[in-house]
């Protein structure tokens, strides 16, 4: 087993902090009590690489909305970096399943699309085009994608595609990477090289990273905490720290070790498939509406695609 990598002392104040967070997706429902995601509490250190895995439909991609503020709170108070979210966040980088990548657009083009549409980058964007192009070609050779620049996304495969979809979500350098599900329709192999793609990016840079995923190998090899949530609505019932040395090569995925604790997290979610839902006394939101300093609810937004969910991320 490799030796550990010493990491960077962190900050004492927690980087991501939900308190006490419950999220219905409309009055009506908060009214009835129907809640998505219920008393989510959580406090990640800054530089932290995490991982959400649960049962299908638990609340983990509702989850990832409320955390770089695409959904707001019911109940309860959010905060990245120190701040409030009360909108969308620019200090945050997003990638989809689907790589989203634009068609008409070269590779490079594509990993350059946010620079040219957020601010303060887009007012800049003609100025300082060489310089962006630079840092969009460092990113791209540094996940393997050099001398791909001019490449359209359908001359790519899959996980050149994916490749290229991380670079875009990293090009504004943000504090934070979220990723919803970003390796599950690629092949093993390339689910497991890019493992180790996004591993060298984090352990070089050690910006925070928030990762939904359904693999539970995939939570084990790539986080320093696993939290598994239960079935809806959902909430943490357990956190789980990966003390596995760092650097982590794949070998380390046939160890006894490894394979015992993605073992213990299946059997976390297979019991929860049971569970019932939890109303803990004094939780429940007030009927017909908010009480004061509780955030409003939002109207749920139907057919949000991976790319408007993104643009809309970076817009403000």
């Amino acid at each position: 087993m490799p030796e550990a990598t010493p990491t960077p002392a962190a900050s004492d104040k927690p980087f991501v902090e939900f308190d006490q967070v419950w999220l219905a997706y409309n009055d009506e429902l908060l009214a009835q009590n129907v809640f998505a995601v219920e008393d989510i509490n959580l406090q990640v250190k800054q530089g932290e690489f995490i991982a959400i895995v649960g049962p299908s439909g638990c609340g983990k991609s509702t989850f990832m909305k409320l955390t770089t503020g695409l959904k707001m709170p019911s109940m309860g108070r959010i905060l990245i970096d120190g701040q409030p979210v009360t909108g969308p966040l620019k200090i945050s980088g997003m990638a989809f399943q689907a790589p989203s990548l634009l068609p008409w657009r070269t590779t490079l083009d594509n990993v350059l699309l946010p620079l040219e549409i957020v601010e303060p980058y887009r007012s800049q964007f003609k100025d300082r085009r060489k310089e962006y192009e630079e840092r969009a070609k460092k990113l791209l050779a540094s996940v393997g994608l050099g001398g791909m620049e001019k490449k359209f996304p359908w001359e790519l495969s899959g996980g050149m595609q994916q490749r290229a979809s991380i670079c875009r979500a990293l090009i504004h350098e943000p504090k934070m990477l979220l990723l919803d599900e970003p390796f599950g329709a690629l092949d093993a192999f390339t689910r497991e090289e890019l493992w180790c793609t996004l591993r060298d990016l984090w352990e070089a840079q050690r910006f925070n990273v928030i990762l939904v995923t359904h693999d539970l190998r995939e939570s084990v090899f790539l986080a320093d905490t696993v939290y598994c949530m239960s079935k809806s609505p959902g909430r943490f019932v357990v956190k789980r720290e990966i003390e596995i040395p760092r650097t982590r090569d794949l070998e380390v995925t046939y160890t006894p070790g490894f394979t015992d604790i993605v073992h213990e997290l299946r059997g976390h979610i297979g019991a929860m498939r049971g569970a019932p839902p939890r109303r803990p006394d004094g939780r429940h939101p007030p009927e017909g509406g908010n009480t004061c300093g509780l955030a409003k609810p939002v109207p749920r937004c139907s057919g949000l695609g991976p790319w408007h969910a993104y643009r809309i991320s970076i817009l403000k």
